[in-house]
Protein backbone atom coordinates (compact mmCIF):
# COMPACT_ATOMS: atom_id res chain seq x y z
CA UNK A 1 0.00 0.00 0.00
CA UNK A 2 1.03 3.22 -0.72
CA UNK A 3 -0.17 5.57 2.27
CA UNK A 4 0.27 9.57 2.57
CA UNK A 5 0.50 11.15 6.28
CA UNK A 6 -0.45 14.44 6.07
CA UNK A 7 -1.33 15.47 9.68
CA UNK A 8 -1.57 19.47 11.28
CA UNK A 9 0.78 20.06 14.75
CA UNK A 10 -1.26 19.18 17.53
CA UNK A 11 -1.15 22.52 18.91
CA UNK A 12 1.19 22.28 22.37
CA UNK A 13 1.98 18.85 21.83
CA UNK A 14 3.85 18.14 18.87
CA UNK A 15 4.80 19.76 15.91
CA UNK A 16 2.97 18.68 12.17
CA UNK A 17 6.14 16.33 11.30
CA UNK A 18 6.53 15.11 15.02
CA UNK A 19 2.74 13.66 14.23
CA UNK A 20 3.44 12.53 10.69
CA UNK A 21 6.19 10.31 12.01
CA UNK A 22 4.44 8.89 15.17
CA UNK A 23 1.14 8.18 12.95
CA UNK A 24 3.81 6.55 10.48
CA UNK A 25 5.18 4.56 13.24
CA UNK A 26 1.84 3.29 14.31
CA UNK A 27 1.51 2.52 10.54
CA UNK A 28 4.69 0.34 10.07
CA UNK A 29 3.74 -1.89 12.87
CA UNK A 30 1.00 -3.35 10.79
CA UNK A 31 2.56 -2.43 7.27
CA UNK A 32 5.91 -3.02 7.73
CA UNK A 33 6.55 -3.15 3.96
CA UNK A 34 3.86 -0.35 2.61
CA UNK A 35 5.14 3.39 1.09
CA UNK A 36 4.18 5.80 3.39
CA UNK A 37 5.24 9.30 2.67
CA UNK A 38 5.16 11.84 5.27
CA UNK A 39 3.57 15.51 4.54
CA UNK A 40 3.84 17.82 7.39
CA UNK A 41 0.51 20.31 6.78
CA UNK A 42 -0.82 23.70 8.73
CA UNK A 43 -3.46 26.12 7.44
CA UNK A 44 -1.89 29.38 7.53
CA UNK A 45 -1.87 29.84 10.90
CA UNK A 46 0.26 28.86 14.02
CA UNK A 47 2.99 26.49 13.02
CA UNK A 48 2.70 27.15 9.39
CA UNK A 49 6.36 28.83 9.42
CA UNK A 50 7.92 25.19 10.81
CA UNK A 51 5.45 22.62 9.00
CA UNK A 52 7.09 24.70 6.03
CA UNK A 53 10.64 24.65 7.13
CA UNK A 54 10.25 21.03 8.14
CA UNK A 55 8.83 19.77 4.30
CA UNK A 56 11.33 21.32 2.54
CA UNK A 57 14.25 20.93 4.71
CA UNK A 58 14.79 24.21 5.10
CA UNK A 59 15.86 25.99 8.69
CA UNK A 60 14.97 28.48 11.30
CA UNK A 61 16.96 31.46 11.71
CA UNK A 62 16.24 34.84 14.63
CA UNK A 63 16.17 38.46 14.70
CA UNK A 64 15.88 40.59 16.99
CA UNK A 65 13.28 42.68 16.36
CA UNK A 66 10.57 44.77 18.20
CA UNK A 67 7.53 43.55 20.13
CA UNK A 68 3.97 44.90 19.79
CA UNK A 69 5.08 47.71 22.56
CA UNK A 70 8.34 48.35 20.92
CA UNK A 71 10.25 46.46 23.18
CA UNK A 72 13.21 44.18 21.58
CA UNK A 73 12.56 40.59 21.37
CA UNK A 74 14.12 37.40 19.34
CA UNK A 75 11.67 36.11 17.18
CA UNK A 76 12.21 33.39 14.63
CA UNK A 77 11.26 33.18 10.82
CA UNK A 78 12.03 30.27 7.87
CA UNK A 79 13.91 29.64 5.07
CA UNK A 80 12.67 27.22 2.97
CA UNK A 81 14.90 24.63 1.31
CA UNK A 82 14.87 26.62 -2.29
CA UNK A 83 17.24 29.14 -0.23
CA UNK A 84 15.00 32.34 -1.62
CA UNK A 85 11.72 31.63 0.15
CA UNK A 86 11.23 33.32 3.38
CA UNK A 87 8.52 31.94 5.36
CA UNK A 88 7.33 34.30 8.67
CA UNK A 89 4.36 34.38 11.29
CA UNK A 90 3.11 37.53 12.05
CA UNK A 91 2.46 36.66 15.92
CA UNK A 92 6.48 35.56 15.92
CA UNK A 93 7.19 39.77 16.24
CA UNK A 94 3.45 41.08 16.72
CA UNK A 95 1.42 38.67 18.10
CA UNK A 96 -1.02 39.10 20.82
CA UNK A 97 0.55 36.55 22.89
CA UNK A 98 3.63 38.41 23.31
CA UNK A 99 1.83 41.02 25.41
CA UNK A 100 -0.18 40.61 28.47
CA UNK A 101 -4.11 40.92 28.54
CA UNK A 102 -3.20 44.35 30.59
CA UNK A 103 -0.91 46.17 27.91
CA UNK A 104 -3.24 45.25 25.09
CA UNK A 105 -4.06 48.72 23.25
CA UNK A 106 -4.81 48.41 19.65
CA UNK A 107 -4.07 52.78 19.99
CA UNK A 108 -0.18 51.95 20.16
CA UNK A 109 0.22 48.47 19.53
CA UNK A 110 3.03 48.53 16.23
CA UNK A 111 3.47 45.91 13.30
CA UNK A 112 7.01 47.24 12.97
CA UNK A 113 8.61 44.21 14.31
CA UNK A 114 6.95 42.24 11.11
CA UNK A 115 8.63 44.27 9.20
CA UNK A 116 11.68 44.12 11.15
CA UNK A 117 10.96 39.80 9.80
CA UNK A 118 10.87 41.22 6.59
CA UNK A 119 14.31 43.21 6.44
CA UNK A 120 15.88 39.93 7.89
CA UNK A 121 14.38 37.85 5.12
CA UNK A 122 15.60 40.20 2.65
CA UNK A 123 19.29 40.36 3.93
CA UNK A 124 19.21 36.66 3.58
CA UNK A 125 19.00 36.82 0.47
CA UNK A 126 15.11 36.01 0.15
CA UNK A 127 13.15 37.31 -2.69
CA UNK A 128 9.90 35.46 -2.44
CA UNK A 129 7.55 35.77 0.90
CA UNK A 130 5.43 33.47 2.39
CA UNK A 131 3.42 36.00 5.30
CA UNK A 132 0.96 34.62 7.48
CA UNK A 133 -0.90 37.17 9.65
CA UNK A 134 -2.83 35.66 12.21
CA UNK A 135 -2.95 36.21 15.86
CA UNK A 136 -1.89 39.90 15.77
CA UNK A 137 -2.28 42.38 18.76
CA UNK A 138 -2.18 45.07 16.71
CA UNK A 139 -4.74 47.59 14.44
CA UNK A 140 -2.33 50.14 13.11
CA UNK A 141 -3.03 49.31 9.33
CA UNK A 142 0.22 47.77 8.65
CA UNK A 143 1.74 51.10 9.45
CA UNK A 144 4.50 49.37 11.58
CA UNK A 145 5.57 47.23 9.01
CA UNK A 146 5.54 49.90 6.17
CA UNK A 147 8.02 52.03 8.51
CA UNK A 148 10.51 49.44 9.53
CA UNK A 149 10.65 49.02 5.39
CA UNK A 150 11.59 52.48 5.15
CA UNK A 151 8.23 54.11 4.28
CA UNK A 152 8.40 57.28 6.02
CA UNK A 153 4.67 57.94 7.31
CA UNK A 154 4.17 61.78 8.45
CA UNK A 155 2.01 64.19 9.41
CA UNK A 156 0.94 67.67 8.20
CA UNK A 157 4.09 69.70 8.96
CA UNK A 158 6.47 66.79 8.30
CA UNK A 159 7.04 64.74 11.21
CA UNK A 160 7.08 60.93 11.22
CA UNK A 161 4.39 59.48 13.01
CA UNK A 162 4.52 57.38 16.27
CA UNK A 163 3.17 54.12 16.77
CA UNK A 164 -0.15 52.87 16.58
CA UNK A 165 -3.59 52.79 15.36
CA UNK A 166 -3.89 55.85 17.14
CA UNK A 167 -1.45 58.03 15.16
CA UNK A 168 -3.20 57.07 11.81
CA UNK A 169 -5.70 60.00 12.06
CA UNK A 170 -2.19 62.58 11.52
CA UNK A 171 -1.14 60.89 8.12
CA UNK A 172 -0.77 63.25 5.76
CA UNK A 173 1.50 61.75 3.45
CA UNK A 174 3.60 58.59 2.50
CA UNK A 175 7.81 59.16 1.62
CA UNK A 176 8.82 56.29 -0.46
CA UNK A 177 11.93 57.76 -1.06
CA UNK A 178 13.66 56.15 1.45
CA UNK A 179 11.86 52.70 0.77
CA UNK A 180 14.68 49.37 0.82
CA UNK A 181 15.02 48.79 -2.59
CA UNK A 182 15.04 44.91 -2.59
CA UNK A 183 11.60 45.40 -2.06
CA UNK A 184 10.68 45.46 -5.72
CA UNK A 185 12.13 42.48 -6.69
CA UNK A 186 10.16 40.74 -4.31
CA UNK A 187 6.80 38.64 -4.34
CA UNK A 188 4.93 38.89 -0.97
CA UNK A 189 2.26 35.92 -0.66
CA UNK A 190 -0.23 37.01 2.09
CA UNK A 191 -1.80 33.12 3.74
CA UNK A 192 -5.04 35.03 4.31
CA UNK A 193 -8.49 32.91 5.42
CA UNK A 194 -10.73 35.52 6.27
CA UNK A 195 -12.71 37.61 4.53
CA UNK A 196 -13.27 41.09 6.13
CA UNK A 197 -12.61 44.24 4.80
CA UNK A 198 -10.50 47.21 5.81
CA UNK A 199 -13.17 49.24 7.45
CA UNK A 200 -17.04 49.38 8.21
CA UNK A 201 -19.40 47.15 10.47
CA UNK A 202 -17.34 43.56 9.28
CA UNK A 203 -13.61 45.25 9.04
CA UNK A 204 -10.56 45.05 11.49
CA UNK A 205 -11.66 47.72 13.66
CA UNK A 206 -14.61 46.16 14.52
CA UNK A 207 -14.36 42.30 14.38
CA UNK A 208 -10.92 42.02 15.70
CA UNK A 209 -10.10 45.37 17.69
CA UNK A 210 -11.93 43.98 21.09
CA UNK A 211 -9.66 40.97 21.50
CA UNK A 212 -7.05 43.18 21.32
CA UNK A 213 -8.23 45.28 24.06
CA UNK A 214 -10.36 48.11 22.12
CA UNK A 215 -13.01 49.37 23.90
CA UNK A 216 -16.36 50.28 22.09
CA UNK A 217 -14.80 54.00 21.94
CA UNK A 218 -11.42 52.99 20.63
CA UNK A 219 -12.93 50.57 18.25
CA UNK A 220 -15.29 53.37 16.48
CA UNK A 221 -11.64 55.49 16.46
CA UNK A 222 -9.54 52.61 15.25
CA UNK A 223 -12.01 52.44 12.51
CA UNK A 224 -12.03 55.79 11.71
CA UNK A 225 -8.31 55.87 11.61
CA UNK A 226 -8.20 53.34 8.77
CA UNK A 227 -10.61 54.65 6.72
CA UNK A 228 -8.29 58.12 6.68
CA UNK A 229 -5.23 55.35 5.44
CA UNK A 230 -7.56 53.58 3.10
CA UNK A 231 -8.81 57.14 1.89
CA UNK A 232 -4.85 58.37 1.69
CA UNK A 233 -3.92 55.18 -0.10
CA UNK A 234 -6.71 55.62 -2.68
CA UNK A 235 -5.61 58.86 -3.58
CA UNK A 236 -1.97 58.32 -4.17
CA UNK A 237 -1.77 55.07 -4.79
CA UNK A 238 -4.98 54.00 -7.24
CA UNK A 239 -6.48 51.26 -5.00
CA UNK A 240 -9.52 51.20 -3.33
CA UNK A 241 -8.51 48.64 -0.41
CA UNK A 242 -11.70 50.11 2.01
CA UNK A 243 -14.34 47.06 0.94
CA UNK A 244 -12.28 45.14 -0.22
CA UNK A 245 -12.35 41.24 0.79
CA UNK A 246 -9.46 40.07 3.91
CA UNK A 247 -7.83 43.69 3.79
CA UNK A 248 -9.18 43.52 7.29
CA UNK A 249 -6.76 40.75 8.18
CA UNK A 250 -4.32 41.40 10.81
CA UNK A 251 -5.65 45.08 11.91
CA UNK A 252 -5.13 45.85 8.13
CA UNK A 253 -1.72 44.56 7.57
CA UNK A 254 -3.34 42.88 4.44
CA UNK A 255 -4.58 45.85 3.35
CA UNK A 256 -0.95 47.28 3.24
CA UNK A 257 0.72 44.33 1.20
CA UNK A 258 -1.85 44.86 -1.23
CA UNK A 259 -1.65 48.55 -1.61
CA UNK A 260 2.09 49.47 -0.84
CA UNK A 261 4.34 45.77 -1.76
CA UNK A 262 1.97 44.29 -4.43
CA UNK A 263 0.82 41.37 -1.96
CA UNK A 264 -1.00 37.92 -3.36
CA UNK A 265 -3.88 37.29 -0.77
CA UNK A 266 -3.82 33.10 -0.61
CA UNK A 267 -5.92 30.49 1.48
CA UNK A 268 -3.61 29.01 4.17
CA UNK A 269 -4.07 26.08 3.11
CA UNK A 270 -3.77 26.23 -0.26
CA UNK A 271 -0.17 27.49 -0.03
CA UNK A 272 0.64 25.05 2.11
CA UNK A 273 -0.25 22.34 0.08
CA UNK A 274 1.23 23.56 -3.36
CA UNK A 275 4.94 24.21 -1.05
CA UNK A 276 4.90 21.07 -0.44
CA UNK A 277 4.01 19.14 -3.45
CA UNK A 278 0.88 17.27 -1.82
CA UNK A 279 -1.28 16.73 -5.06
CA UNK A 280 1.84 14.75 -6.80
CA UNK A 281 2.45 12.73 -3.49
CA UNK A 282 -0.85 11.15 -3.61
CA UNK A 283 -0.74 9.85 -6.78
CA UNK A 284 -1.48 6.13 -7.16
CA UNK A 285 -1.64 6.64 -3.07
CA UNK A 286 -4.55 3.77 -1.26
CA UNK A 287 -4.98 6.07 1.73
CA UNK A 288 -4.62 9.39 3.43
CA UNK A 289 -4.20 10.05 7.25
CA UNK A 290 -4.62 13.55 8.47
CA UNK A 291 -5.46 14.97 11.78
CA UNK A 292 -5.35 17.78 14.12
CA UNK A 293 -5.86 18.59 18.18
CA UNK A 294 -9.18 19.57 17.64
CA UNK A 295 -12.09 18.56 15.15
CA UNK A 296 -15.17 20.63 15.42
CA UNK A 297 -17.78 22.17 12.81
CA UNK A 298 -14.81 24.81 12.26
CA UNK A 299 -12.90 22.21 10.90
CA UNK A 300 -15.03 22.51 7.37
CA UNK A 301 -14.44 25.93 7.31
CA UNK A 302 -10.58 25.65 6.00
CA UNK A 303 -8.80 24.16 8.34
CA UNK A 304 -6.15 21.33 7.49
CA UNK A 305 -7.86 18.37 7.42
CA UNK A 306 -10.40 19.42 4.57
CA UNK A 307 -7.93 20.87 2.19
CA UNK A 308 -6.68 17.51 2.88
CA UNK A 309 -9.42 15.81 1.87
CA UNK A 310 -10.45 18.14 -1.17
CA UNK A 311 -6.78 17.14 -2.66
CA UNK A 312 -7.46 13.47 -2.30
CA UNK A 313 -10.83 13.66 -3.72
CA UNK A 314 -9.51 14.68 -7.03
CA UNK A 315 -7.94 11.47 -7.09
CA UNK A 316 -10.53 9.07 -5.11
CA UNK A 317 -8.54 8.28 -2.15
CA UNK A 318 -10.22 7.60 1.07
CA UNK A 319 -9.37 10.59 4.06
CA UNK A 320 -8.85 8.91 8.00
CA UNK A 321 -8.67 12.12 10.24
CA UNK A 322 -6.88 11.31 13.72
CA UNK A 323 -7.87 14.17 16.26
CA UNK A 324 -7.12 14.94 20.20
CA UNK A 325 -10.61 16.06 20.52
CA UNK A 326 -13.92 15.75 18.91
CA UNK A 327 -16.11 18.52 19.41
CA UNK A 328 -19.44 19.03 17.49
CA UNK A 329 -20.95 19.47 13.97
CA UNK A 330 -18.38 16.59 12.17
CA UNK A 331 -20.84 15.93 10.40
CA UNK A 332 -20.25 18.66 7.94
CA UNK A 333 -16.53 16.68 7.21
CA UNK A 334 -18.53 13.88 5.58
CA UNK A 335 -19.81 15.87 2.92
CA UNK A 336 -16.24 16.98 2.32
CA UNK A 337 -14.38 13.94 1.33
CA UNK A 338 -13.51 12.94 4.76
CA UNK A 339 -14.22 9.11 5.25
CA UNK A 340 -14.25 9.13 9.27
CA UNK A 341 -12.90 10.68 12.61
CA UNK A 342 -11.30 8.86 15.27
CA UNK A 343 -10.50 9.77 18.73
CA UNK A 344 -6.64 9.51 19.61
CA UNK A 345 -8.23 9.60 23.63
CA UNK A 346 -7.89 5.31 24.66
CA UNK A 347 -9.57 5.96 27.86
CA UNK A 348 -10.80 8.95 30.40
CA UNK A 349 -8.41 11.49 30.71
CA UNK A 350 -7.52 15.40 31.29
CA UNK A 351 -7.03 17.27 28.30
CA UNK A 352 -3.31 17.75 29.81
CA UNK A 353 -3.14 14.07 29.99
CA UNK A 354 -3.55 13.52 26.07
CA UNK A 355 -1.50 16.60 25.23
CA UNK A 356 1.20 15.26 27.08
CA UNK A 357 0.76 11.42 25.45
CA UNK A 358 0.00 12.98 22.60
CA UNK A 359 2.85 11.19 20.50
CA UNK A 360 1.89 7.47 22.10
CA UNK A 361 -1.83 8.17 21.32
CA UNK A 362 -1.40 9.11 17.76
CA UNK A 363 1.11 6.30 17.24
CA UNK A 364 -1.38 3.38 19.12
CA UNK A 365 -4.52 5.01 17.22
CA UNK A 366 -2.80 4.79 13.78
CA UNK A 367 -1.82 1.07 14.52
CA UNK A 368 -5.38 0.25 15.80
CA UNK A 369 -7.23 2.18 12.58
CA UNK A 370 -4.56 0.22 10.06
CA UNK A 371 -5.28 -3.21 11.61
CA UNK A 372 -9.26 -2.63 10.58
CA UNK A 373 -8.70 -0.64 7.59
CA UNK A 374 -6.21 -4.03 6.56
CA UNK A 375 -9.04 -6.54 7.30
CA UNK A 376 -11.05 -5.00 4.23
Amino acid sequence: MKIVIAPDSFKGSLTAKQAGEAIRYGIQRVLPHSELIVKPMADGGEGTMQCLVDATNGRVLTATVKNPLGVEISAPFGILGDGVTCVIEMAAASGLYLISAKERNPLVTTTYGFGQLITAGLNQGCRRFILGLGGSATNDGGAGMLQALGYMLLDQDDQPLSFGGGELSRLSRVDTSQVDKRLADCQFIIACDVTNPFVGPNGASHVFGPQKGATPEMVLQLDEHLRHFADLIEKNRSITIHDLPGTGAAGGVAGALLAFMDGQLRSGIEIVIETTGLAEAMDKADLVITGEGQVDFQTAQGKTPCGVAQVAQQYGIPVIVLAGSIGDGIDALYEKGISAVVSIANKPMAQEQSMREAASLLEQTAEQVMRIYSLK
